[in-house]
């Protein structure tokens, strides 16, 4: 199965593209040409790899009959100094809050989504190093 998406430059350096019918626009900071019109390409990384994981887990959570009452994905990048900057690892919080959470039930579905549901996660841990850890609140 392959997928496509596009970016249309606006302008200086400016982009949006559309991924399943919603709009993305992308922009560089002022020093390097940009008008911070958007976020930047890179740290959209970091979301697609916290929304991917967050819906497998919350989804998981949801056939255990397990609902939090706040959940949320904090993911930390680290990149080289070096031109081209990219990331060399990833870290995942996984925070949880709420009455009675069964802490074995969130290690198992935070577990099933990083080995065998995250597409992203397992495309970034061919490049990267990634790692997680859970917080209950």
């Amino acid at each position: 199965m392959k997928e496509s998406i596009n970016v249309k430059w606006l302008d200086n350096m400016a982009f949006e593209g559309e991924v399943d019918g919603h709009k993305i626009k992308v922009d560089a900071r002022a020093d390097v040409g940009g008008t911070n019109q958007g976020p930047r390409p890179k740290p959209l990384m970091m979301v697609a790899l916290a929304g991917c994981t967050a819906m497998d887990v919350i989804s998981i959570l949801s056939k255990m009959r397990i609902k939090p009452e706040y959940f949320n994905v904090n993911v930390q990048g680290e990149l080289t100094e070096e031109h081209p900057k990219h990331y060399i690892s990833m870290h995942i919080i996984y925070e949880f809050k709420g009455k009675d959470l069964p802490i074995g039930k969130l290690e198992k579905a935070v577990q099933l989504s990083q080995d065998n549901y995250c597409g992203v996660s397992a495309s970034y841990r061919k490049a990267m190093k990634l790692t997680y850890e859970i917080k209950i609140l």
